[in-house]
């Protein structure tokens, strides 16, 4: 590229009615560097106030001030970090720093720049009809490949290789610059190219990536010619002791300019902000604004228990945290929840309806599918492992509006008159599908249940009411001060000693096996 190109900006003016190098000229356009072009626009929206990452949440302290930093610095980039951490919306929002257009030679392969054509055809063009020469506007959408790292993966597909069959119809030789077939990379010169998860790379073509991190130019196969290549490389991958499938070879670590490590929400707030942002839950309307579904309420603690869940599975025993927990977790599960809310007013007949922890319970898909477990985990089986975890969420976000129930002397007499109903013999059984009233009368029948729903939260009518009761049975089964038998179709909880009786008696009478223990320690903690 010219040298003076290096400290000329873009102008701002439209010029895409600009279709020859001539006039291109006239109009004083110079080309810059795709680094400087990104240095350049960042400065820009830096000193506008300009959000530059929209929609990305908790990394403005940590994560996208280090990515600011680097594309400044003009460097390379690896995100490393666990799964579900945005890290491939990131690379896919770079685009958003180029200028909207950029001209190139027409009809060429490698988005030839007009002042340094670095393609045969470029160049013949560039010497044949000189300031004539052709060019066409290239939208900053354009300018942006993406891989995916896989063992299949060859240095053909990324730089590029010799194609017999282009040399065969057009009567090539081996030994000219057209029989070449240029790869992806090649093919997004003067753009931001990306690799996600690149330690799947075999280490051999790892290799190859070395002269564009380095020279910034590519050779294929026995061409005595370099290509000189304006490229930002960019990278994501998972730390290196989570993949089992392959390693960043050094060289290739040491010609990476910028590590960066994204990580997972800090706070259940900020957890239920993404989630707010990322699930489908605004379902009523459909495209002529019509109503498609019913009314789905979703209390705030649902929201912190959805949260919760994915932060109890960081922390167990029984989940792999090398592989990580991701974000899409809690967004399946958010609408899996008002998804089981949503079937039940259908089958109802009811046009609004509120969640229930008993919605809860149909979340296990969204979590078994994405969590990977460890060899405990794997004996406990998923299943039980996802229903662990959402009734630690619930014990955890049941104490932030009520006395804890496991504090004996202050928290334990709240519940008293709720106990003692149940340890009189009564039984309270729901299943998922009741109808509003039937659900609200079997809950208002437990003594005492009603006001303590009203004395420590506010809920916004009878249906948040009667969830908020319904909690509070949950929590007090999760304290094990409740039992609680799950069947096909409903659940019943009941006086702590009974279930326990209940459970061990099987058909050989009380003083069952250890399978019966087993069920036992996974109810009652």
């Amino acid at each position: 590229m010219p040298g003076d190109a290096l400290s000329q900006p873009a102008p701002s003016d439209d010029l895409t009615h600009i279709d020859t190098l001539g006039a291109l000229k006239e109009a004083g356009y110079r080309t810059r560097p795709v680094k400087d072009e990104l240095r350049a626009n960042l400065i820009e929206k830096l000193r506008s106030g300009e959000t530059i990452f929209p929609g990305i949440l908790g990394f403005d302290r940590t994560v996208l001030p280090q990515l600011q930093n680097a594309i400044l610095g003009r460097h390379d980039i690896i995100l490393l970090g666990l799964r579900g951490q945005a890290k491939s919306r990131l690379l896919r929002m770079l685009p958003n720093l180029l200028d909207e257009y950029v001209p190139i030679v027409a009809e060429t392969e490698t988005n030839d720049d007009p002042f340094a054509p670095v393609s045969k055809r470029g160049r013949r063009l560039a010497e044949d009809a000189g300031d004539d020469m052709p060019i066409a506007w290239l939208h900053r959408s354009d300018r942006y490949g993406e891989k995916l790292a896989t063992p299949d993966t060859t240095i053909a597909d990324l730089i590029g290789d010799i194609d017999p069959i282009k040399a065969a119809n057009e009567r090539l030789t081996y030994a000219d610059e057209e029989v070449i077939h240029f790869g992806i990379i090649p093919r997004t010169h003067r753009g931001i190219f990306a690799i996600n998860e690149l330690p799947d790379l075999q280490p051999r073509i790892q290799v190859g990536l070395l002269n564009i991190m380095e020279e910034q130019d590519i050779q294929i196969r026995g061409f005595n010619i370099r290509f000189p290549l304006d490229v930002m490389m960019a990278f994501s991958a998972n730390p290196e002791d989570y993949t089992s499938r392959g390693n960043l070879i050094t060289p290739l670590k040491d010609r990476i300019d910028s590590q960066i490590l994204t990580h997972y929400p800090k706070s259940v707030d900020l957890g239920i902000q993404i989630t707010k942002q990322e699930a489908w839950q605004e379902r009523t309307a459909g495209e002529d604004g019509q109503a498609v579904g019913p009314d789905v309420h979703v209390p705030h603690y649902f929201r912190e228990i959805v949260e919760q869940i994915a932060f109890e599975a960081r922390e167990s025993e029984y989940v792999d945290q090398q592989s990580g927990v991701s974000v899409r977790v809690t967004r399946a599960a958010m609408e899996d929840l008002i998804s089981a809310a949503e079937r039940r007013a259908l089958l109802n007949g009811e046009d609004e309806t509120t969640v229930r922890i008993s919605d809860l319970m149909h979340t296990a898909p969204a979590i078994t599918g994405k969590v990977e477990l460890v060899y405990e985990g794997e004996e406990e089986g998923a299943e039980n492992v996802a229903y662990t975890l959402v009734g630690r969420a619930v014990r955890a976000v049941f104490k932030k509006y009520f006395p804890d129930p496991a504090d004996k002397e202050e928290g334990r007499p709240e519940y008293k008159e709720v106990m003692n109903w149940f340890s009189s013999g009564n039984d309270l059984e729901l299943s998922q599908d009741l109808s509003f009233p039937d659900y609200s009368s079997r809950l208002e029948a437990v003594d005492g249940l009603k006001s303590l729903a009203e004395k420590h939260t506010r809920p916004g009518g009878p249906a948040e009411t009667a969830s908020t009761m319904e909690l509070i049975v949950e929590a007090l089964h999760q304290n094990s001060l409740v039992g609680k038998e799950i069947g096909d179709s409903a659940s019943t909880y009941s006086d702590i000693m009974g279930s326990v009786l209940s459970s061990l008696s099987g058909d050989g009478g009380p003083g069952g096996d250890d399978d019966d223990l087993d069920d036992l320690r996974r109810r009652y903690g």
